[in-house]
């Protein structure tokens, strides 16, 4: 089947050039990340990591719990995180630890909602850089001031108290240690619950912000839209629900600087279940709609690391989340080992947001996702923003390095455009010197052994800290 859109475009496999590309070419101020999911290790072992495309690895995760002066890490972590900050200091990367996640964000409210409990939470943050020997400490709360999985614990005062939690920490490890935080597409909310107008107290705590510019919406009366879009503004009024270019106009509006921003990208995309009379524009059947109405009864299950579902750590059901590894669309038949399109897959590159899909009409299945090219384009945008870096979810979601060295290449050198971005003010290049989450706001289905824990947690400490 030969597919083709008005914007087709076909995927971007890589290029030999790309294979040798590592961060020392990067200037040293610019981040190359990652965040390795320690429940992966089988699948992608430590030794599996390319370090020469990455200044730094973030394990995931260490969660918060009731007690401010305990932060859970399981004991198969225990285990893993020396190992990992190891191989990362032989290989000349920094090391962090990421504390929180969709799972693991619950407590973070009354943890740093006031002057004690933020006491005792940054000796227990601080004793964790000392014990593993860390390089930095990733904040992952999903979200201050605002609900995320369902049963946190959330406080209109949550952005002033986390502030106050930061320097507070700042103060005691000084500055040398990377401060991060992995945030929403808005700012922290405010008592409102709105978006924060000002936030520049965060950048003189912080060294930069990852914005999870991932797992936008989409809903059926909308249609199934991309998972991660680099521009949303030419996309109809009613599927604008965010993305990179919307979330840094946003970030630096509220005072956090360009240099301080890293774009966060994902290694994955989202499936859905979408009949062909409504994947491929109307009178064709080789050209794939934007948005085509999907059912919501019959979700595709995804890849292998989405588990069968169950109860999360709310004790709600979900089913299983229906992402696909960027590895799994090549074992799932979408994509060929070098990232091209297998014969007889409906494939589009949509200009809009910059990203691709892909349609297998034989079991109806539809993913939003982004490839070679779209990397590529986020890292050109990096380059004429003058964005700090990139951060990806996940390491393991590239195992080959197609992904890395795409968005290396595009924010070292820049890359074509289908939208291209207004340079920011006083942006330096780097050659030189959302809207809401879905329900799931990464793939974190898969983090059954960490909600087993957590739900231990809860059951034998109760509600006695609340």
């Amino acid at each position: 089947m030969a597919i083709a859109g008005s914007d087709f475009v076909q995927p971007l496999a890589p290029r030999g050039s790309e294979g040798s590309l590592s961060v020392s070419a990067l200037p040293k101020p610019m981040v190359s990340t990652a965040w390795y999911a320690g429940w992966h290790v089988v699948d992608f072992p430590l030794s599996t990591i390319n370090w020469s495309k990455y200044t730094q690895m973030t394990y995931a995760f260490a969660v918060t719990t009731p007690d401010p002066a305990i932060i859970s890490v399981m004991e198969s972590d225990e285990v893993l995180i020396p190992q990992f900050v190891a191989a990362a200091h032989k290989n000349e990367a920094k090391a962090s630890l990421s504390i929180g996640g969709w799972t693991g964000s619950r407590w973070f409210s009354p943890n740093v909602g006031s002057s004690q409990n933020r006491t005792a939470f940054v000796k227990s943050v601080s004793g964790l850089v000392k014990k593993y020997k860390l390089d930095g400490v990733d904040f992952d709360w999903e979200y201050p001031g605002r609900q995320g999985i369902g049963c946190n614990i959330v406080n209109s005062n949550d952005t002033v108290h986390f502030l106050s939690f930061l320097q507070e920490l700042r103060q005691s490890l000084g500055p040398n240690v990377t401060l991060s935080a992995a945030t929403d597409v808005t700012p922290f909310a405010g008592p409102s619950g709105a978006p924060s107008p000002d936030i520049s107290e965060f950048s003189k705590v912080l060294d930069y912000i990852a914005i999870m510019n991932y797992d936008l919406k989409s809903s059926p009366s909308t249609g199934a839209g991309p998972n991660a879009p680099l521009d949303d503004a030419c996309a109809p009024p009613d599927r604008q629900f965010g993305s990179a270019t919307s979330a840094v106009s946003a970030w630096t509006a509220a005072g956090m600087p360009f240099n301080q921003i890293v774009l966060g990208v994902p290694a994955y995309g989202r499936s859905y279940r979408v009949a062909p009379v409504d994947a491929f524009v109307k009178g064709s059947n080789t050209t794939l709609a934007l948005y085509p109405f999907y059912d919501m009864n019959h979700k595709p299950p995804g890849d292998k690391w989405n588990g069968e579902g169950g109860l999360d750590v709310c004790g709600i059901y979900q089913p299983p989340g229906g992402v696909y590894a960027y590895p799994s669309l090549i074992e799932g038949g979408f994509l060929n080992s070098d990232g091209s399109v297998k014969h007889g897959i409906a494939y589009r590159y949509d200009e809009c947001s910059e990203t691709p899909y892909v349609y297998n009409p034989e079991t109806e299945t539809l993913v939003t996702f982004d490839n070679a090219q779209s990397f590529a384009s986020k890292g050109d945008f990096i380059k004429t923003m003058g964005l700090k870096g990139f951060a990806m979810w996940e390491a393991a979601g590239d195992p080959n390095n197609i992904l890395i060295n795409a968005i290396l290449n595009g924010t070292m050198n820049g890359a074509p455009r289908t939208q291209k971005s207004p340079a920011a003010p006083g942006a330096t290049s780097s050659t030189s010197s959302a809207s809401h989450h879905l329900s799931w706001s990464r793939p974190r289905a898969l983090e059954n052994k960490m909600a087993i824990y957590l739900i231990f947690v809860f059951v034998v400490c109760g509600w006695a800290f609340l």
